[in-house]
């Protein structure tokens, strides 16, 4: 009878433990995002693992264009992720397309445009509309990206300033890179990009923002794809990726956090 007793109880004390050890869920969160929140969900991603029994994979993709590894191109593919984060028009057009679940969508940081010499370069003035249409038009080779900065840049900035035909010469769209790896190297004497795309490259000295007249500030933004693994693990994750705890990172990546409301709270 002790014998029994020892056993059927030591069963439950294991049983108890393990039980009360596994987590409520844990789950791998496919999650791709655009180059503007790259560098702070890269610094975010281990402060959450530490907090949660999930596990974040990250993949990275332009918000928009036809390069093969850009998100609209990756999605064309059937590729499969839990989360996108993304330019928010980017992204309000996957959930009209019904990519994205309606009602998801959570606004995580605004963005705007910066530029860049290569390290060591003379630093044109860019700090007056006058000034940065100067800079740009006595540059010998532009370089801008191929997502939501570069189409505006090329579809509104330059036509705005007069220049759009001294542009279509000496700037050029880069795909499937950063714009500042391309000015580290020398193959373009000036480079704009999202602020939070430029400052992590080696090899480049950020000039600052252009102007707030011509500013253009841009929300990236997460949604919860409609064939989502877990949708409980990917709403903890937006949920701490829009949180006060993770505004540091944000702002040390160039970016201002928004801190919203949760649409599904």
């Amino acid at each position: 009878m002790k014998i029994t007793s020892f056993l059927r109880n030591t069963t439950l004390v294991f049983l108890a433990t393990f039980l009360f050890a596994t987590p409520t869920f844990a789950a791998d969160i496919q999650v791709i995002t655009s180059g503007a929140f790259a560098e702070a969900l890269k610094a975010l991603v281990p402060e959450y693992e530490k907090q949660s029994s999930n596990k974040v994979i990250i993949s990275y993709g332009s918000s928009m264009g036809a390069a093969p590894d850009s998100i609209p191109s990756r999605l064309a593919r059937d590729e499969k992720f839990d989360v996108l984060i993304l330019a928010g028009p980017a992204l309000e057009g996957f959930i009209k397309s019904g990519t994205i679940q309606s009602g998801s969508r959570v606004d995580l940081v605004a963005s705007v445009i910066g530029a860049a010499v290569k390290a060591g370069s003379p630093k044109p003035d860019i700090s007056t509309v006058p000034a940065l249409k100067q800079a740009l038009l006595n540059a010998k080779s532009v370089a801008y990206s191929a997502s939501a900065s570069g189409t505006y840049l090329s579809t509104e900035l330059f036509p705005k300033l007069g220049i759009a035909e001294q542009m279509s010469k000496t700037a050029k769209r880069i795909y499937s890179e950063r714009v500042g790896t391309v000015v580290a190297r020398g193959d373009a004497e000036l480079g704009f990009q999202q602020v939070s795309e430029l400052i992590p490259i080696p090899g480049i000295d950020f000039i600052g923002e252009i102007p707030p007249e011509v500013q253009q500030t841009v929300l990236f933004s997460a949604g919860i794809t409609s064939n989502v693994n877990s949708l409980d693990a990917s709403r903890d994750l937006i949920a701490f990726l829009a949180s006060p705890k993770a505004a540091p990172s944000i702002q040390k990546a160039g970016l201002k956090p928004l801190l919203p409301a949760l649409p599904w709270r």
